[in-house]
């Protein structure tokens, strides 16, 4: 049964085309015509009820099939028609008494109108809407997958949701450019039913008088209703599904289901309904206008407009009063921590500090509220998750506070109570990152992404897909906020491995390796020295996820060496795999190398001292490399990875300490921390 349901539509099809050449009794000329009809009304109670175009991506090809079916079912009732002395069933001859009435020029011109209503109007305005659609959601793809490579590297959305939302951009793609060629079968479709009917009367007529021996009256007769008939009820089924069309084509903005939209947009505007009752009832001072139909209309939209005004009102007081009631919660809450206060064990309290704090403006509080459906919440959860499957360091939960301190737009993050980063949004806008060599320039607010420092601008959302056409990366508001929040975080995220997670890392180790942990800890080193090690690891961007590898090496190297900087070189030898891949693009990588002279002058300058090893480079030297290492950064700007100078294991430590406060962003790795079968390209030198 299952594969004769699965079958069903190829059996329709095939069953649709024999139409085209096998003749029916009118009786079932009666039964396809009625269900033509039912067919095009589910269709577009169908487009009038999804929230979105995708949710019905089968219409373009049931387009095809309906209009198929209709061209079968108008040969059909042409030959009944020609055959049968304009006999082609009950449904026809009824809809044709009904609409000429007795007069055939009348009913002629209305079945014109419907047939040009539906070509010039509605067909021709959703051939026109679908086609534009098409090219514009093809020229925003390129924007639309780089907003989610970004917001996938941000740690805003995992693997899963970018693969979703990737295949939901490509079928959205797919589904408008089948959409711009289906509208125009339809287009066809109109042209050929008028086709059909002038064959029909043309040739009925001819029929008639010649092999009927009819006169010209009787022939216009009979064959006039079977002619608007069979029109009508091909027509009607056609206009039903063109009107589908253009409802799906431009359900672009809708939020909820057609019926629903209209209902809440039009019930959200009291005053606007008032106003149009008012102006009928001054129309009332026209002579010659129907005093009583404007009476009742204008009456009507009146009373209806006051009463959703009354009922928007009402539903505003409790809301107020709510308000209200909070604020005075507030109060006595204050005056309730005042009290409590004078305990001296409750003052504690106040001088906790906070891992991470993100405290924003007024204006920013709908991005965070639950109630008010921000997803900020969500997409945090989904960051510290990520980044500890990525980085093995479970991220701290993030206090969230508004601060009337702030400008409106304003954010800042803290790191253990002290400010460490700032940015501005704006709500109601999106920012579009400028590409290198955008194709025109955008009318927006000039402003610099936070993350990254990358020149954008802020611009309205009716200039969102003429941004995405020109190059331009659009995030919305809410990404923007989160990705430069993950990236202090990733930035920081040294600062924020305190001793009580380390001790959560090992007992977490001791499930896996409990001898391992036995020999390490406390034997060999220190909870403390071992988060130094850690740490030093997430400073330069080094995961910790591979604890048993950390572990093992620590313990090998303790049989020899002793410094924390030595051992700690030791494990990113060990971790030269997990290293390469997260430096690596596509087998190759692009690198700043030094000069041999540099690295012994960097030798012959370390010095020991109270606390190890130090450089003490000459200043002119240490000017000399900044200077160069400057331009050479430059370049990697256009190669879509970090900045990374690849130096001896010797040098590698000594040399990141001497850049790391002029250039964060650069990474400093070592021959040995590469894998054998990477192609190293050096695109700079740095000499003394």
């Amino acid at each position: 049964m299952k594969k004769i349901l699965n079958s069903a539509v190829s059996l329709i099809v095939v069953m649709i085309v024999l139409l085209l050449i096998i003749p029916l009794n009118t009786f079932l000329i009666d039964v396809m015509i009625i269900l033509n009809i039912s067919i095009s009304m589910i269709i577009l109670l169908i487009s009038m009820n999804i929230k979105e175009p995708l949710e019905f991506s089968i219409f373009p090809s049931m387009l095809l099939i309906t209009t198929l079916f209709r061209i079968g079912l108008n040969i059909s009732t042409t030959r009944s028609i020609l055959g049968n002395s304009g006999t082609a069933g009950a449904v026809i001859r009824a809809m044709g008494d009904f609409v000429l009435q007795g007069n055939v020029v009348v009913g002629v011109i209305i079945f014109l109108i419907i047939v040009l209503v539906q070509f010039l109007v509605i067909t021709k305005g959703a051939e026109r809407v679908a086609e534009v659609a098409a090219r514009f959601t093809l020229d925003a793809m390129p924007g639309k997958q780089m907003a989610i490579d970004a917001d996938l590297g941000s740690g805003l959305i995992d693997e899963t949701e970018a693969k979703e939302r990737r295949h939901k951009i490509q079928k959205e793609a797919d589904f408008y450019g089948s959409m711009d060629g289906a509208t125009k079968i339809v287009k066809g479709d109109a042209v050929m039913s008028l086709i059909i009917t002038a064959t029909n009367f043309i040739g009925g007529c001819i029929i008639g008088m010649v092999q009927g021996g009819m006169g010209f009256t009787e022939v216009l007769s009979v064959y006039s209703i079977a002619t608007v008939g069979d029109g009508l009820v091909s027509q009607i089924p056609a206009l039903l599904i063109s009107t589908a069309t253009g409802m799906i084509v431009t359900r672009a903005v809708a939020e909820d289901s057609l019926n629903v939209d209209v209902t809440r947009q039009f019930m959200a505007q009291p005053r606007a309904i008032m106003l149009t009752g008012a102006v009928l009832a001054i129309l009332l001072a026209v002579p010659g206008m129907p005093k009583f139909q404007l009476a009742v209309v204008s009456l009507a939209l009146m009373l209806g407009g006051w009463q959703l005004y009354r009922r928007m009102e009402a539903m505003a007081v409790p809301d107020a009063q709510a308000a209200a009631m909070g604020m005075a919660d507030g109060e006595q809450i204050q005056v309730t921590e005042e009290e409590d206060f004078k305990d001296i064990n409750s003052v504690y309290s106040l001088i906790t500090v906070e891992p991470i704090e993100m405290e924003f403006g007024y204006s920013l509080i709908p991005l965070v509220d639950e109630e008010s459906g921000g997803r900020m919440i969500d997409r945090i959860v989904i960051f510290r998750r990520q980044y500890a499957q990525e980085m093995g360091l479970v991220i701290p939960s993030i206090r969230l506070r508004d601060s009337s301190s702030l400008n409106t737009n304003q954010y800042v993050i803290k790191i253990k109570g002290e400010e460490v980063a700032k940015g501005e949004i704006l709500v109601d806008y999106y920012l579009a990152l400028e590409p290198p060599n955008p194709e025109k320039e955008l009318d927006g607010i000039d402003t610099i992404e936070p993350a990254y420092g990358i020149p954008s601008k802020w611009i309205t959302v009716d200039k969102k897909e003429m941004a995405e056409i020109y190059g331009y990366t659009v995030i919305d508001p809410l990404s923007v906020m989160l990705t430069h929040l993950s990236e202090t975080v990733k930035k920081h995220a040294h600062e924020l491995l305190n001793r009580q997670e380390v001790v959560r890392l090992v007992e977490n180790m001791k499930k896996q390796s409990p001898e391992l942990v036995d020999e390490l800890i406390p034997t060999l080193i220190s909870y403390g020295n071992f988060q130094k090690i850690l740490t030093n690891l997430l400073k330069e961007g080094i995961p910790i996820k591979d604890m048993e590898t950390i572990m093992e090496t620590i313990v090998d190297s303790s049989m020899t060496v002793k410094d924390i900087e030595s051992i700690t070189e030791n494990i990113r030898v060990a971790m030269k795999r997990t290293i390469t891949r997260k430096f690596c693009e596509g087998g190759s990588m692009k690198v700043v190398t030094l000069d041999a002279e540099l690295e012994k002058n960097i030798i012959t300058s370390l010095t020991t001292g109270e606390h190890g090893m130090y450089l003490a480079l000459s200043p002119d030297v240490m000017q000399n490399v900044i200077t160069q290492l400057s331009d050479e950064v430059k370049k990697f700007h256009d190669f879509g990875q970090p900045p990374l100078v690849l130096t001896s294991q010797v040098v590698r430590v000594h040399f990141y300490r001497l850049i790391e406060q002029f250039f964060p962003d650069v990474y400093v790795l070592s021959f040995n921390e590469i894998s054998n079968n990477i192609q190293i390209q050096a695109i700079g030198n740095i000499t003394l």
